[in-house]
């Protein structure tokens, strides 16, 4: 006879098997971020060829959005650019490990940086630095790279993992290496980290579903967050353009530019328009690199149908 055990035990299992996931992380992350940058790059995009049946629904809204913002693209070339996107998304992914595990010798002759002149200058200046960037698939690379040029902490803006165990442990490993980490959401501690003269590290390029105005991105109306630039004027916080791309040797080439002239302007959607604008630019310079898989245009202008399929509901476990 099979033994039915009680819920409250069943659900204590459910909840240790979850938590080797962080373990698990830490057990493959290690020996992976310890691999030389040609072999870590050759792995993933191997990883991402192997998994592509699995990755239908991402390339489906890669498909769709490059459709949408490169219309004028040879169709088979624009297929060519959506593999390269997962290949690259996958490349992201070992990225994460190599930012969260890997110390900081290992990362020392993997950058360059131009412009960090900018970022110390802001930093003489004693007020509170939001290093304003977007979300390519190197953005947690960008992150652990930011905190490598700084004498103090970073701290970061992030949505945290749907799973508790494992956001326990990437959590842990954003501290260790790169300092205090903030909601995405969290709009108070962000004013109260800029209050303390600290630096943000802040991406607000993704589809926002509140206090958003619909602004330009390759020439599509995109839900565009409008408080971005009325945090930067109330805190009084230096705002500086930062972005982080790797070349074809796995170089990662960071960037930090000089504050845009006039912005914030008090005008919170061109202010939004001008930070998508900057970041269409940087994604025509990169096209693979940006996170094309996001669905970046489901938050639509009133009376535009979707563009997206809807998201597979995941069943419930019992109660």
């Amino acid at each position: 006879m099979r033994r039915t055990l009680p819920r409250g035990d069943r659900r204590g299992m459910a909840e240790r098997r979850r938590c080797l996931a962080g373990w698990l992380l830490r057990a493959a992350g290690v020996p992976l971020a310890a691999l030389p940058q040609p072999a870590l790059l050759a792995l993933a995009r191997t990883a991402a060829r192997l998994t592509r049946p699995l990755q239908r629904r991402r390339a489906r809204i890669a498909a769709t959005n490059l459709a949408l913002c490169l219309p004028g693209m040879d169709p088979q070339a624009r297929d060519r650019l959506c593999r390269e996107t997962l290949d690259q998304a996958a490349i992201g992914l070992f990225e994460m490990l190599r930012a969260w595990y890997a110390p900081p010798a290992r990362l020392a002759p993997l950058y360059t940086v131009e412009g960090r002149e900018h970022l110390l200058a802001a930093q003489r200046e004693g007020r509170g630095t939001i290093l304003l960037t977007a979300h390519f698939t190197t953005l947690e690379m960008a992150v652990r790279l930011a905190a490598e040029l700084m004498d103090l902490p970073l701290t970061a803006m992030r949505r945290p993992h749907n799973d508790p165990c494992l956001e326990a442990e990437i959590d842990r490993c954003r501290r260790l290496r790169c300092g205090p980490t903030l909601d995405k959401r969290d709009v108070r501690g962000l004013l109260a980290a800029l209050a303390r003269n600290e630096t943000v590290i802040y991406a607000a390029d993704q589809d926002f579903t509140f206090q958003h105005a619909f602004v330009p991105f390759f020439g599509v109306p995109a839900a565009t967050l409008t408080t971005t630039a009325r945090i930067a004027a109330r805190s009084r916080a230096v705002v500086l353009p930062y972005w982080c791309h790797r070349d074809a040797r796995g170089i990662y080439r960071v960037r930090i530019d000089p504050p845009w002239e006039g912005w914030p302007s008090g005008h919170a959607e061109a202010d939004a328009a001008r930070y998508m604008a900057a970041i269409e630019r940087e994604a025509r310079a990169h096209l693979p690199q940006y996170l094309w898989v996001h669905r970046r245009f489901k938050t639509r202008p009133p009376g535009e149908p979707p563009l997206y399929p809807p998201k597979r509901r995941k069943r419930q476990p019992p109660a």
